[in-house]
């Protein structure tokens, strides 16, 4: 059941590590997905219960306010990476939450080795960043792109917001 205060389901990675050790022990299967969710829409969510659907359990991993700087430029985010975590906690479908530092989540696939990651449909198998496809195939981690949503991006959305 899910909690009720969504701020429990955001984890250390330390504490993630223990939680999903617990869901392995218990048969289950864990998916992986990431991103900076800077302001939370429907090919978000959309993607995300098609991620959750997927596995028994599934893990966010949220761009630190750093990396997405760094990602996105000047101005980003727009929402704190304590609120977007929060915000990303609060969905049904997710079932665990951990604020990543650097910019690339390689380490953390290693760390956590999920039994299955998925990507946004913006992204091909190519297009996956090096050192986090490694990690993945490493982990020996199955890779699944889920469909795009189009019409439906944060770029998107702050263009609109602010040609008005």
């Amino acid at each position: 059941m899910k909690s009720e205060d969504p701020s429990k389901l955001i984890y250390s990675l330390e504490e993630l590590l223990i939680w999903r050790d617990a869901i392995a022990r218990e048969g289950k299967s864990v998916v992986l997905t990431n991103g900076c969710f800077d302001l939370l829409h429907r090919g978000h969510i959309s993607y995300l219960h098609e991620s959750a659907a997927l596995g028994d359990r599934l893990i966010v991993a949220i761009n630190s306010d750093q990396s997405v700087r760094e990602l996105k430029g000047q101005g980003r985010p727009l929402n704190s990476e304590w609120d977007r975590a929060y915000a990303m906690a609060s969905l049904r479908c997710v079932d665990a939450v951990f604020i990543f530092q650097g910019p690339r989540l390689d380490m953390e696939i290693l760390t956590l080795k999920p039994d299955l990651y998925t990507k946004a449909g913006d992204y091909t198998i190519d297009t996956l960043d090096s050192s986090e496809r490694t990690a993945l195939e490493s982990a020996r981690t199955q890779i699944h792109i889920m469909p795009f949503v189009k019409g439906h991006s944060t770029t998107n959305l702050v263009e609109r917001a602010t040609q008005r």
